[in-house]
């Protein structure tokens, strides 16, 4: 039987486990994750059954797989051509991918991952028998049986996991026509996009013709130079912020923020056009298009987040087979201090502008993000994201940034889920932990235990609402 011990995660004295059971109830919210809004949009819609749910979908697992040895294959993933579409004709078998997993249990001990597959069988299915070899079967039809009932119905969950509030993100190019949908059959944004300009920024990407195209589109007329390119841009975010959107995100590998004049910029997209651009000019063009962002959400008050820090596909031709988001983002080093210089200079102290800021490279929490965080009005720090969405990682952030930076410049919690059964299980792991950490300030005097529990109460809620403007 699973070992689900009520202090389980917390790590302190009496007084953690009673600043849990003062968040432990509280909403999720939930301002960014790759939840699919046509999942929320379809009433008829449902979960992917267990293997492709717990396994194909999630770049963890499918990471941990791969660094092993496994074939992709067996985990469900099929052959893409250079245009991303399946040329493997396979009928995967799900009940075989689910055994892959459970053969492979042991792989995932001591890591987040293991940690929110044991929690979501357990809060989620009911299930607390370990998953393994020779219980795999038992509990594939088990949780199958329930995925097929109404219970497990995507708006079902959402209400019993008591999510507030969940926003997808959105290509910029997308026709959010599932978010329009939900305008209609759930008034009150619920649901929201996030605006993702990130495929029609990169000029070098051999899908760029392609998501220009889809911006295009959406934006109901031609982009054919620079200056159509920004006006088409900002028509979408109006679009998304009609449909509730309250944040854009941005990937970068760099913090470059560095701005070109309007011409070098025209210059550049045009060169885009022909498909004369080099790697180095799509750098610097990215580079600019993060400050125009930036202009763009003091126009419309958008909060911008930035995501920084990973090589994103590094096994080039893992991508190349099986496309995209397969567990290959590597982290890098990155200089934010002087990379964001030019964008916080323009904006940081502009009171319409929001900039939440995550990074894969810990080195950073401390001797760059805080210190930024610490002085700029605009800005707040994200949490840990990725590799450090886990036990340690949440202490290590905490202890690097909070000295220099106080909670109150925090964004709170995101949890950049892709599954609605992903979602109570990461969301509780950070209220425990966080829990945890306030009470071991309290056992050491730093902390009084009455301003703990408003703390713990601001790490859980507070601070996100506040950091995406879901209270404006």
């Amino acid at each position: 039987m699973a070992d689900l011990k009520e202090g389980r995660y917390i790590e302190s004295s009496a007084v953690g486990v009673d600043l849990y059971q003062g968040v432990a109830e509280l909403p999720i919210v939930s301002p960014h994750g790759h939840i699919d809004a046509r999942l929320l949009a379809e009433p008829a819609a449902r979960l992917d059954p267990p293997g492709r749910l717990f396994v194909t979908t999630d770049h963890y697992v499918v990471r941990m797989l791969h660094s092993q040895g496994v074939p992709l294959e067996r985990a469900g993933l099929l052959s893409r051509d250079a245009d991303g579409r399946d040329v493997d004709d396979r009928v995967v078998d799900d009940h075989a991918v689910w055994q892959l997993l459970a053969d492979n249990a042991h792989l995932f001990a001591l890591t987040p991952t293991g940690l929110w597959l044991r929690e979501t069988l357990a809060t989620v299915f009911g299930i607390e028998e370990p998953l393994g070899p020779h219980t795999a079967e038992a509990i594939y039809v088990r949780v199958e049986e329930q995925l097929s009932t109404p219970a497990f119905a995507p708006w079902a969950l959402l209400d019993r996991f008591q999510v507030e509030c969940l926003s997808t993100t959105d290509a910029a190019g997308s026709s959010l026509a599932a978010h329009r949908a939900l305008a209609v059959s759930e008034p009150g944004f619920r649901i929201r996009p996030t605006f993702r300009p990130d495929a029609v920024v990169a000029l070098d990407a051999v899908d760029w013709r392609d998501a220009l195209s889809g911006l295009e589109t959406a934006a109901d007329h031609e982009v054919g130079d620079y200056a159509s390119f920004l006006v088409a841009l900002a028509e979408r975010r109006a679009a998304f912020k009609t449909l509730g959107a309250t944040a854009t995100d941005h990937a970068a590998m760099s913090a470059d923020t560095t701005r070109l004049t309007h011409h070098d910029a025209s210059a550049l997209f045009a060169a885009a056009l022909t498909g004369a651009v080099s790697d180095a000019d799509a750098r610097r063009f990215e580079a600019h298009m993060l400050n125009e962002f930036a202009r763009m959400s003091m126009d419309d008050g958008l909060v911008m987040q930035l995501h920084v820090g990973a090589l994103r596909d590094h096994n080039r031709p893992l991508a190349a087979r099986f496309g995209r988001d397969i567990g290959a983002d590597i982290p890098v080093a990155t200089d934010w201090t002087r990379g964001l210089r030019p964008l916080l200079e323009a904006c940081g102290s502009d009171p319409g502008f929001a900039l939440i800021l995550f990074t894969l490279d810990e080195s950073a929490y401390s001797r760059e993000l805080a210190p930024l965080a610490g002085h700029y009005p605009a800005v707040l720090l994200g949490c840990p994201w990725w590799f450090h969405d886990s036990p340690a990682g949440i202490d290590r952030f905490l202890d690097r940034v909070t000295e220099t930076v106080g909670l109150y410049n925090l964004a709170g919690f995101v949890d950049d889920a892709r599954a609605v059964t992903a979602l109570p299980a990461r969301h509780d792991l950070w209220r425990r932990r966080t829990c945890g950490w306030l009470a071991r300030k309290v056992d050491a005097g730093l902390l009084a235990e009455e301003d703990a529990h408003q703390l713990a109460w601001e790490l859980a809620y507070g601070l996100v609402r506040r950091a995406y403007r879901l209270d404006s």
